[in-house]
């Protein structure tokens, strides 16, 4: 959406807070031997706190109140009484909200406990290259340049991105244009950030796999040739300078 007065702003501000509270707060909770249901259950509590609903059930039906994803789960991992989480567990959380009608958007890979899996180093990669992405967006700047900027910051670290996920324009739904804000150069894509507009940009940032594929429950997706990948997120404000970061609650960079 773009913004066009302070009813708005302060209605994506509100909705923005929400969820990036919901998601701090949910990685705090986590500890070893909890399932993803439980997880979910509390994510879900808070959000209906705020008198919130959860975007992805709203939207698409999706089993779950939050995206929970663990270990070679890359994203929109259904949260499970089966799925019980572990030490040094690479967990990714997603949490997409609506409140009033604003709609917004955040995500935060992390280890659970001691990195005896050595994850760390992927989060850590994930986390620098979308600061210095959003940094890097105002009105006027070429989407594709962005993509450019986060494929190449991810090579520079030993990593790869994922060609099929991007992040997208919000606001008065959870998705809208612009579509496919993605991780690398779409040399035909000659779009740019427009001031005033609210968008999502997210990471998608992999030790193997350059697609994401769905599994047989319609949601998870994996890596097509396997490996991990931790995903950032934020949702931002773009103006003349640098973005306003709606979603800065949730303490990802922190």
């Amino acid at each position: 959406m773009s913004i066009t007065n302070e009813t708005e702003l302060i209605g994506m501000k509100k909705v923005s807070d929400v969820v990036a509270y919901t998601l701090k707060e949910m990685k705090n909770f986590v500890k070893p031997g909890m399932t993803t249901k439980e997880l979910d259950d509390f994510g879900a509590a808070i959000l209906e706190s705020f008198g919130a609903k959860s975007a992805p059930l709203m939207t698409y039906q999706f089993p779950g109140c939050a995206c929970i994803s663990v270990n070679s789960e890359f994203c929109h991992g259904i949260p499970s009484e089966n799925t019980v989480l572990k030490e040094g567990d690479l967990i990714n959380i997603d949490v997409s909200a609506e409140l009033n009608g604003f709609w917004s958007d955040n995500g935060n890979s992390f280890v659970i406990g001691k990195d005896i899996h050595q994850h760390q180093k992927l989060v850590d990669a994930s986390k620098e290259i979308l600061k210095k992405a959003i940094d890097n967006i105002k009105g006027g700047v070429k989407i594709s340049d962005i993509g450019h900027l986060m494929e190449s910051e991810a090579k520079k670290r030993g990593y790869k991105v994922i060609k099929n996920l991007g992040g997208h324009g919000i606001g008065k739904s959870l998705h809208e244009k612009p579509e496919e804000l993605l991780n690398y150069r779409n040399r035909f894509d000659q779009r740019r950030f427009k001031k005033n507009s609210v968008v999502a940009i997210e990471t998608f940032i992999t030790t193997s796999s350059s697609y994401a594929i769905e599994l047989n429950d319609g949601w998870t997706m994996v890596g097509d040739k396997g490996g991990f990948m931790a995903q950032h997120e934020h949702t931002i404000l773009i103006t003349d300078g640098k973005p306003i970061i709606l979603t800065e609650m949730n303490g990802v960079w922190n």
